[in-house]
């Protein structure tokens, strides 16, 4: 898909939104997923998140393309659930560390 657009403005609310659309394009450019897989899977983990009491109003949306591609990597066995978690855990520290506007880097303690 192109990049989703509202007149000529992009439609991310954050540039992580942005990066993660660019990944999922990316990765289903390698051949990692099918756009059918990618549909299937972002629609089931949609009515996972309003199951759980997500609103549902659209301001949540590239947190379930993220979930999806969390999912989608896991089961396709290009990383672990615990490899994910680990990174997730290391960036949270590294990000809380990081005086705001720097760019974020992981260092070896962050994993620890």
């Amino acid at each position: 898909p192109g990049v989703p657009q509202e007149g000529e403005a992009p439609v991310f609310a954050e540039p992580w939104q942005a990066q993660v659309f660019a990944l999922a394009v990316s990765l289903h450019q390698k051949g990692l997923f099918t756009w059918s897989e990618w549909a299937d899977t972002l629609g089931d983990e949609i009515r996972r998140a309003v199951a759980a009491g997500d609103p549902d109003d659209g301001t949540t949306y590239y947190n379930h393309w993220m979930a999806t591609l969390e999912r989608l990597v896991a089961e396709k066995g290009v990383a672990s659930e615990d490899m994910l978690a680990r990174y997730a855990s290391a960036w949270g520290r590294a990000a809380e560390r990081t005086p705001h506007g720097e760019p974020i880097e992981l260092e070896a303690a962050d994993f620890g």
